[in-house]
């Protein structure tokens, strides 16, 4: 099936330019190209069009799951006909396995798994399997391990009527599948049976089952029904059953795996043993034969992925098997946001390894453990065929591999790329001209899409001393709340951010704070809650950045704009102003004493920017004005079609279910104990109480948000 692309839009401004020179480049068999692409100027669009007219699967690639998630709704919309799926890390909360030998501290691994976003990953991989016509948004968990698509393939289950196939051995094949049975409690990834029917709920879909029917040996009939109602919606001709869990292997390869790590344990204990590291070699031994017992009775373990190598035929050191090995030879990639994806990529493998390296030398883990890993850049680069960086900032590395082998261009050497420079800035070799596309032999690989077809102008911006920055912020943000207009500030630490929320709430301000610590879906949810004027004003620190798309924000303050490092270098200035370029009065407040490099070459790129708008809305006739864009759906709305999740509770006053909340909260309360989050189940119960003493007195409960369990506070429980 072919991608189709529903818009009302036509392509305008740079983006027409943009699509046409991107499609040209990628059809020559070039590998890297770079959209160097402004806020607000349709770069989601731009992209859109360039997958319509390819015709490849494409993974589309962010460094954070709040952008995949608003990216995933965007191309969502784009593509209602096509499989748009979302893949990023299923767990709201990970503690790896670590020791720490200075203090001889051992940390267990522990993990909290988002169920919802564990279906989406098994959609992914089944769509990818099933069709061409797919779109991944994922984040950089992309890059890290995954059954071998061969294993995968092997467990598939395709059944049609008429089969010769038992009943039996149906259900040995489903349960080798990791699939339980639960005749009670029918969810997914379970299934239960009922004389000669067998009716399963396949792991990668919410809300349809499959019931098989049998007469004798033979399949009579399958049918697709609602697990919840019990109606059937259609009889089947043929159905492709996938595993219920993205890590399966064989049984056969499961003997052969548990063979070879039995002979590695048995290498590693004596070795432990002949250097006189008594210790070390009962731990390894201990935990291992454990792992293999668990492994020989239940075909798991704790820990499995730490088996990896071994479970998938791996020869030593070679890189694991990853999403991009599941996806065609031609696929497309696209790193969103390059600037900051591409360096993530590059600085996962060395991290991880630090960490394991410290387990496998006390006798924690096997050494092969060390090959359950995320890819090394070199291993990325190998995988990713052709890809488009997409980034208001390109780094050096995308630029340099765009125009890698070019003779006719070279970027010039006095502005050079992230050191103060505007990346717009190319000299012509020999001519000492400029030019906004880069090419190589006559094709363009780096574009420059600097044109807003709205007409908006780069946000004024103000730098204001750091003096009472604080007070003046406050004032700043009453005007804007006067107007119905909404607000970011951007704060150093997690710290700050929480605390000065809580200030600018006391002095009766909406206001919501939003950094790592809060989980994935509510991140999205919180973006929502400002869209749509349940709170003005959002606090953060490095999330207020890259592709947040608001249009209603139309002031950005920068707290501490002159404490140059990180959070406050050229690229992290450029990113967070850009938040205020979908506004008809944008402006961007620096509060800082000192003006520093990346504050002049802000100012030095807005400028440039601004220039460029202007002539193009004088030379068309174009009058500026905001972005209007409908409040995105919630991520749980788009990816199960209807509904609301559970535990994010209703903003509705009027709909507002004071009992059914409190029986969900004591529900939540129970469980949080029952797990020992003590700190959890104590924020619940005095929620619990609030909402009791609000409809004791006849009064209508304020809407309540739903409680955020820090990462820290599980820290310091463990």
């Amino acid at each position: 099936m072919d991608f189709q692309l529903d818009s009302k839009y036509e392509p305008r401004g740079d983006q027409g330019r943009a699509i046409a020179n991107l499609t040209r480049s990628l059809r020559a068999g070039n590998r890297h190209q770079t959209l160097l692409g402004v806020t607000g100027s349709g770069k989601t669009f731009t992209i859109a069009n360039v997958i319509r007219d390819m015709g490849r699967p494409t993974l589309i690639m962010s460094h954070n799951k709040t952008l995949a998630a608003q990216l995933y709704s965007e191309f969502k919309q784009f593509f209602p006909r096509n499989a748009v799926e979302y893949f990023v890390s299923y767990f709201d909360y990970y503690q790896p396995e670590a020791y720490l030998p200075r203090s001889d501290t051992y940390i267990e691994k522990d993990s909290s798994i988002n169920e919802e976003i564990e279906r989406l990953r098994l959609s992914t991989v089944s769509s990818i399997l099933t069709r061409r016509d797919t779109i991944i948004v994922a984040s950089v968990s992309c890059i890290y391990g995954l059954a071998s698509p061969e294993d995968f393939l092997q467990m598939l289950v395709t059944i049609k009527p008429g089969q010769p196939l038992s009943r039996e051995a149906f259900l040995s094949k489903i349960v080798e599948m990791l699939y339980e049975r639960n005749d009670i409690a029918f969810t997914r990834g379970k299934f239960r049976v009922r004389g000669d029917v067998v009716e399963v709920h396949p792991a990668q879909v919410e809300d349809e089952a499959v019931r098989v029917e049998f007469f004798g040996d033979e399949i009579e009939r399958i049918s697709l029904f609602d697990p919840l109602t019990g109606r059937v919606s259609g009889t089947l001709t043929t159905f492709t059953l996938f595993p219920a869990k993205q890590f399966v292997t064989p049984h056969d390869k499961l003997r052969v795996a548990m063979v070879e790590i039995r002979k590695e344990l048995e290498a590693r204990v004596e070795e432990f043993e002949r250097e006189g590291k008594l210790i070390e070699a009962q731990r390894i031994r201990m935990r291992t034969e454990f792992d293999l017992e668990m492994m020989q009775e239940m075909g798991f373990c704790n820990g499995i992925e730490n088996y990896s190598r071994q479970l998938t035929g791996r020869p030593p050191g070679s890189r694991p098997y990853t999403l991009m090995d599941f996806l065609p030879e031609d696929y497309l990639l696209v790193v969103d946001e390059s600037h900051a994806t591409i360096p993530q990529v590059g600085g996962m493998y060395a991290g991880d390894r630090a960490r394991k390296s410290v387990l496998v030398n006390y006798g924690f883990r096997l050494p092969s453990a060390l090959d359950n890993r995320p890819l090394n850049f070199d291993e990325f680069m190998q995988e990713s065929t052709q890809g488009i960086y997409v980034s208001a900032t390109p780094g050096q590395f995308e630029i340099r591999n765009s125009v890698a082998g070019n003779t006719a261009w070279i970027p010039n050497p006095e502005k050079t790329f992230g050191e103060g420079g505007r990346n717009h800035d190319f000299k012509k070799y020999g001519e000492g001209q400029e030019n906004l596309d880069v090419t190589t032999a006559g094709m363009p690989l780096v574009v420059e899409q600097i044109i807003r077809p709205t007409g908006l102008l780069d946000p004024t911006i103000t730098v204001r001393p750091l003096k009472a920055q604080i007070d003046e912020t406050i004032e700043l943000c009453r005007r804007r709340v006067e107007k119905k207009e909404r607000v970011l500030i951007t704060t150093l630490t997690k710290k700050t951010a929480e605390d000065l929320a809580d200030y600018l709430r006391e002095v009766g301000l909406k206001v919501r704070y939003l950094h790592s610590d809060i989980d994935t879906i509510e991140r999205v949810e919180i973006l929502r809650t400002l869209r749509a004027g349940d709170c003005d004003i959002l606090v953060g620190i490095n999330l207020l950045r890259e592709g947040l798309d608001l249009p209603e924000v139309s002031l950005v303050c920068i707290l501490d704009a002159d404490k140059e490092g990180y959070l406050r270098s050229q690229t992290s200035l450029i990113q967070t102003a850009g938040r205020a370029a979908r506004h008809l009065h944008g402006e961007v407040v620096l509060f800082a004493d000192v003006l520093t490099g990346s504050i002049r070459a802000l100012l030095e790129i807005s400028d440039y920017r601004r220039t460029r708008q202007e002539a193009y809305n004088k030379k068309h006739g174009i009058t500026p004005r905001s972005v209007v864009r409908a409040v995105q759906e919630s991520l749980h709305v788009i990816v199960k079609g209807g509904g609301e999740n559970a535990n994010t509770l209703r903003e509705d006053p009027a709909s507002f279910d004071a009992a059914e909340l409190i029986r969900e909260l004591e529900k939540d309360m129970a469980e949080a104990s029952s797990r020992l989050e003590y700190e959890r189940a104590a924020l619940l119960r005095d929620q619990i109480a609030e909402l009791k003493s609000g409809t004791a007195d006849g009064t209508t409960p304020a809407p309540m948000k739903k409680i955020s369990y820090s990462k820290s506070s599980r820290r310091k429980r463990g």
